[in-house]
């Protein structure tokens, strides 16, 4: 297979769509590696085996309208396959294996059949110190943004997915990039306070937007970069509720085409007055589980 991801929105052609056939039992407060999920559990409830099928479903119903090519993961019994996104992830014509945190590494196991079909040279597999997950990963033609956390109590939080050591790897492998480290606000018990990955507080869409929460990041000058970068009259700043909804974690099949939940009306009227069409599907149970429609997708090909 020839990889091809130059940014989040071209016509996307191939995609790894998140497996929900066996997620196991529901997890306990100690066994969460999320902080939305810590949150369901105390305070709505875990979604079902069903409704998480019946979610995934849907969005691979839009997937298959728009003629793209879907891979799944190998299954793997008793084990949450929702979220591909952070496995793996393509910039330009590499897939970068990722390291994962301790409670997901077995996940990496179910994607042996799609790693199988890249040509052994195109896949970078990082030394153990290299932390980094594919949510935080957003690459946008020229740039390179990357979700991290540098602070000295890094180790402290489940929520911190990608390291220093992330970042000047990929600044190794991809010296034509400009990649943009951009430091997030962790927490592991709050989602109200913290952001698990980028794509939970910015997006991109169509060929020249965004949508953005300010308060997801450490440092206020990063916000400002990429409102710069976007223009504020391209840029969709969404409240607090609809960081905690999970507005950002919207999904590109064009740049004309995205998958939203119908849920992010505000959101959604906006997206249409920039001329973009939006498949509206329900995605709240999974929104549960700390991702949403970025997160079930790991993208491969794209015009």
């Amino acid at each position: 297979m020839k990889l091809n991801i130059k940014n989040e929105t071209g016509i996307l052609k191939k995609v790894v769509l998140g497996q929900p056939k066996s997620n196991g039992k529901v997890p306990t407060l100690d066994e969460c590696y999320d902080a939305k999920s810590y949150y369901i559990l105390q305070n709505d409830t875990y979604p079902t085996q069903e409704e998480i099928t019946n979610e995934i479903e849907q969005f691979k119903s839009v997937l298959e309208k728009y003629n793209v090519e879907i891979f799944r993961p190998e299954i793997i019994g008793n084990c949450n396959q929702v979220f591909a996104r952070d496995v793996a992830f393509v910039i330009d014509d590499k897939m970068v294996v990722s390291n994962l945190i301790p409670d997901r590494e077995e996940e990496q196991n179910a994607y042996i059949n799609i790693f199988e079909q890249i040509n052994w040279r195109d896949l970078i597999k990082l030394p153990e110190s290299v932390h980094i997950e594919g949510g935080d990963v957003m690459p946008w033609n020229d740039f390179l943004f990357v979700g991290t956390y540098y602070g000295d109590d890094y180790a402290k939080y489940k929520t911190a997915r990608t390291n220093k050591a992330a970042v000047r790897l990929l600044k190794e492998y991809f010296p034509e990039k400009r990649v943009l480290d951009l430091e997030l606000n962790k927490n592991d018990k709050d989602p109200f306070k913290g952001i698990l990955h980028l794509d939970c507080t910015f997006n991109i869409v169509g060929n020249d937007k965004c949508i953005i929460y300010k308060k997801g990041f450490k440092k206020e000058s990063d916000y400002h970069l990429l409102v710069g970068l976007f223009g504020k009259e391209n840029c969709f700043e969404i409240t607090d509720q609809e960081m905690f909804e999970m507005n950002p974690n919207i999904f590109s099949i064009s740049p004309k085409v995205v998958v939203s939940d119908s849920a992010f009306t505000r959101m959604n009227e906006q997206l249409r007055k920039w001329g973009i069409t939006v498949e509206e599907i329900k995605y709240r149970e999974i929104s549960k589980m700390g991702g949403l429609l970025r997160c079930s997708t790991m993208p491969l090909v794209r015009e």
